[in-house]
């Protein structure tokens, strides 16, 4: 009889036990198994940013204060400075020559115009966030400010407006310039700033547009984007990338910023730095360092 009592003191103790325990993990959140554990291992890209728009929380950060050269991604402050300035996006603004010619001969990315070709500011503007136009985002510039000097210069001033401390151009159109950097938090917060310009977000989220009727394109140009004309083939699970700009040079690596939605929200998605060995022939690994992060938010 006595050890029937010892073994059920025994057990009432051990019960008591494991209630505790179970007790103090829900109150305390000791072991969550549904955790998934992010490493900065697990992404190539040097710097990286997630934002939520919507509490404006960042959900993951790698390097994201560390200064970098943006790429193409500079065209985003293009676009949101040029969109405060002009009106009328049916407007004439005629690509400019001499920095069609420069951005020619540096081997830029271009939309397809030509110099002294008469489309409108809505043409410019598309061709320098799908396109990535040099000739674009230049032309822009010049239509707008008279000259691309003061044209960076409303650059430099938005992005001190904007408090983006990390921040700094030298160009339009993001051309490597070693006094042109910023970081992937900065470049997050100027993209949600740029989205809550309805003409902006229009332009981001656009996956084609055709240009207008000229002399030189009678049936205007099919523009794409080079963020969403990547993803036609790549599953993207419980979330969709609904915009983007990509950015590419020897310095700056690949670059990605893309907008994308998931359980009803918005996040902001910079990833920058990705190694590039060859930039005739990209790796892409920036779109796999995005996939990832998207995947992973809870």
């Amino acid at each position: 009889m006595r050890k029937f009592f010892n073994a059920l003191q025994f057990l009432i103790i051990i019960i008591i036990i494991i209630l505790g325990l179970t007790i103090v993990g829900n109150k305390v959140g000791v072991i969550d198994f549904n955790l998934t554990k992010i490493d900065d291992a697990d992404y190539v890209s040097k710097y990286i940013c997630v934002l939520d728009r919507d509490d404006k929380k960042v959900e993951y950060k790698k390097n994201f204060k560390a200064k970098a050269y943006p790429a193409s991604l500079t065209k985003m402050m293009t676009a949101i400075v040029a969109l405060e300035k002009v009106d009328n996006l049916s407007a004439t603004a005629p690509v400019d020559v001499d920095t069609y010619k420069e951005m020619v001969a540096k081997n830029a990315s271009m939309a397809g115009f030509y110099g002294r070709e008469r489309v409108t500011y809505r043409d410019l503007l598309y061709g320098t966030i799908l396109s990535s136009g040099g000739e674009t985002a230049n032309s822009l510039a010049v239509n707008v400010a008279g000259s691309v000097e003061e044209f960076v210069r409303l650059m430099n001033e938005k992005a001190s407006v904007l408090g983006l401390k990390d921040t700094h151009f030298m160009n339009p159109e993001g051309l490597h310039h070693q006094e042109q950097y910023t970081t992937a938090y900065d470049l997050a917060r100027l993209l949600d700033y740029a989205l809550g310009n309805d003409r902006f977000k229009a332009i981001f989220t656009s996956k084609t547009f055709t240009t207008t009727s000229t002399p030189n394109h009678p049936q205007g140009i099919v523009l794409k984007s080079t963020v969403l004309s990547k993803l036609e083939d790549v599953h993207q699970e419980g979330f969709q990338i609904i915009g983007g700009k990509s950015g590419t040079t020897s310095q700056a690596g690949e670059c990605w910023a893309t907008l994308a939605l998931k359980g009803g929200r918005e996040y902001i998605c910079i990833v920058m730095g990705a190694p590039l060995k060859d930039i005739r022939n990209p790796d892409n690994a920036q779109i796999e360092d995005s996939i990832k992060l998207l995947e992973r938010i809870k």
